[in-house]
Order: C-alpha cells, then structure tokens, then sequence
C-alpha cells in the first residue's frame, strides 16, 4: 500500500475504539479516533480522513445527525455507520451512509465495507 488510508473512529466505548484501531492498524490503515461528536468537523478539517467509522449511539451525540453535518460539509467522505442495533436501518437519514454495519467483536464484515468504500473513492479526488 502506497499511501496509508485514515480511517477516523468515532465511538463513545473506549474498548471499541481501541479494538478496531488495533484490528485496522493491522490491516494497514492510519488510524485515528475520536471518542464523541464533540468538534467533530473541525477533526475532520484537521486529519483529513480518507473514511469515517461512526457510531450511532452515543452519549452526548446522535450519529445519524452527525452524518448528515459530513455530508452537509464533505459530500464524497465515505461513512461506514457502526451500532449495536439493526433498527437504524428503517431510519431515513441512515440512507446518507455509504455501509451499515452491526457491531461485532468479529470485524470481517467492517473490514470488507471499508475497503469497499475506499476502493470506491475517485483516484486524486
């Protein structure tokens, strides 16, 4: 791999956050992490992540408002949604995702959507 891709975590559990950037951090990937919603676009703006894995279910934030704030901001950033409960899939904003993964201590699925989603990024853009 060239270039390192980011991958921006974020996610209110600690232990989530840390599995997934050891996993991911394995597979290659620059990996950042946040731990709530919190100046969220101003990471963004900062790290400039080539994906976001977001959760949404946290304490302070609701992650599908969050979602739409990116795509308000960064329409092209790829945005893999990560919660514990499939019934945000019924939800309309969840649509504005690129994948929707259920969490899992078993990231083969979180892994196969990100690398689909960063495969699907225009070259330079």
């Amino acid at each position: 791999m060239a270039d390192k891709k980011k991958v921006l975590i974020v996610d209110d559990e600690e232990h989530i956050r840390f599995l997934y950037s050891e996993e991911l951090a394995d597979e290659g990937y620059d990996v950042i992490t946040a731990e709530s919603g919190f100046e969220l676009l101003e990471k963004i703006e900062a790290e400039k992540p080539d994906l976001i894995v977001l959760d949404i279910k946290m304490i302070d934030y609701n992650g599908l408002d969050l979602l739409q704030d990116i795509r308000n901001r960064y329409y092209d950033l790829p945005v893999v949604l990560c919660t514990a409960y499939d019934t945000f899939k019924e939800d309309m904003k969840s649509i504005a995702a690129d994948h929707y993964v259920i969490k899992s201590f078993d990231l083969t699925e979180l892994k196969a959507k990100i690398a689909t989603a960063l495969e699907a990024q225009i070259p330079g853009s």
